[in-house]
């Protein structure tokens, strides 16, 4: 969102087609050697393009010894290319164009990307419609056989085989959402907001914002489709705004951020009938705030004892606890970003550091993290780039969209 009235998407939607693709390379960029570096400090950083001087698509190195940025190329990837997902086989970057339409049609895109082996630059495959206006998030099912994709404006999600080649076909399942909340101005009607795989690859958790619910399906992936499971549906607080979301890497938990009411729930998930039950929520904001907020993005630690919500308002990251048997989340940091309105996040691949990419003051910044505790300190390293969105390591391929 870009300001408390309106969805951020919103100001940033472009109805234009996808452009031509070109790609750009800064003058200390890929030819200074970057070919022999180790690719887990090669950092995809997804952007808005409408009203800003962005390139689209940006390639960044980091240290991983001081945690340093620096930009080595950028990609034109079509309009607002938001939102990334990388294949387990860390050969292909998938990008939605985050857009309402496209050659005439209400529907937005997703296009693929084959990654340099050496370089880690970025070709197109191709492009397909997203099957639905202005899609906010994409991932890749374990296996690496389809993408899938949450269309904010449209209300639905996507399924979209993958070719042996990294291509995307057209979808061949499309599920329209139905449902509403109390929020007349952002739940008027079903905005899917995030899709993923399950670590089991049997079923996929979509989270709605407008019909405060995470919808379940299970994956066919011979059939390429997906089946609703009946009873299985996580039914969300009444006005909470389902986000983003994380599963536990042990315990049968999953964390959703949600958007509308600044709070993380904990919901408990048989993976057995993929079924999901609400268990517990906790503020995302320090006791006594009362400002405007509305949480972003959601990881939780690959040791499963911290876990991650950016606040957009706040502007801040909340860093809960988790604990080891149970799960229960304590909230134990809240830390500025040093920038407006944080949207998504990510731990870099060693672990030791999270970026975070601030939409509005174009930067992202780099945090210290405390491997064993997960609180997090503030270092001097950023980098200046318009209007990040999302932030994906090759590295960290294998791990969860």
């Amino acid at each position: 969102m870009t300001n408390p009235r309106e969805p951020s998407r919103r100001d940033f939607l472009a109805a234009s087609a996808v452009g031509l693709f070109a790609l750009a390379r800064d003058s200390e960029g890929l030819a200074r050697g970057d070919q022999s570096q180790p690719d887990d400090d090669l950092l995809y950083v997804g952007t808005y393009t409408e009203d800003t001087k962005s390139d689209g698509i940006y390639l960044v190195r980091m240290d991983p010894r001081s945690g340093k940025l620096r930009r080595v190329g950028a990609v034109n990837a079509g309009a607002n290319p938001s939102f990334l997902a990388i294949h387990p086989n860390g050969r292909v970057l998938y990008a939605v164009n985050e857009v309402d339409k496209q050659n005439g049609r209400s529907t937005g895109g997703v296009s693929a990307f084959a990654i340099a082996t050496n370089t880690g630059e970025l070709t197109r495959r191709n492009e397909q419609p997203s099957e639905g206006a202005a899609p906010c998030y994409v991932s890749v099912d374990r296996s690496g056989r389809v993408a899938l994709v949450a269309n904010y404006n449209g209300g639905s999600i996507a399924l979209l085989p993958i070719e042996t080649d990294g291509s995307l076909a057209p979808a061949s399942h499309v599920v329209h959402h139905t449902g509403s909340g109390p929020n007349a101005e952002r739940q008027e009607a079903a905005h899917a907001h995030c899709i993923v795989a399950d670590p089991s690859n049997r079923f996929v958790l979509a989270a709605d914002l407008g019909a405060d619910r995470v919808f379940v399906y299970s994956l066919d992936l011979e059939g390429r489709s997906l089946r609703h499971v009946e009873g299985g549906d996580a039914i969300m607080r009444p006005g909470a705004g389902p986000r983003h979301i994380a599963f536990h890497p042990t315990l049968p938990l999953v964390f959703v951020a949600n958007e509308l009411d600044s709070t993380v729930a904990t919901l408990r998930f048989d993976a057995e009938r993929g079924a999901l039950s609400p268990l517990d929520a906790r503020s995302t904001l320090p006791a006594g705030w009362t400002g405007t907020n509305f949480p972003a993005d959601i990881h939780i630690a690959p040791s499963g004892r911290a876990l991650y919500v950016s606040n957009r308002g706040h502007n801040s990251l909340a860093v809960f606890s988790v604990a080891e048997s149970t799960g229960a989340l304590a909230l134990e940091q809240v830390v500025s970003t040093e920038g407006d309105w944080p949207r998504n996040f990510t731990l870099d691949p060693t672990g030791r550091w999270l970026l975070v990419a601030n939409q509005r003051s174009d930067s992202i910044v780099v945090f210290a993290c405390d491997q064993k505790s997960g609180r997090l300190t503030p270092t001097r390293e950023r980098i200046a780039l318009p209007s990040p969105v999302c932030l994906k390591f090759r590295g960290s391929a294998r791990a969860t969209n």
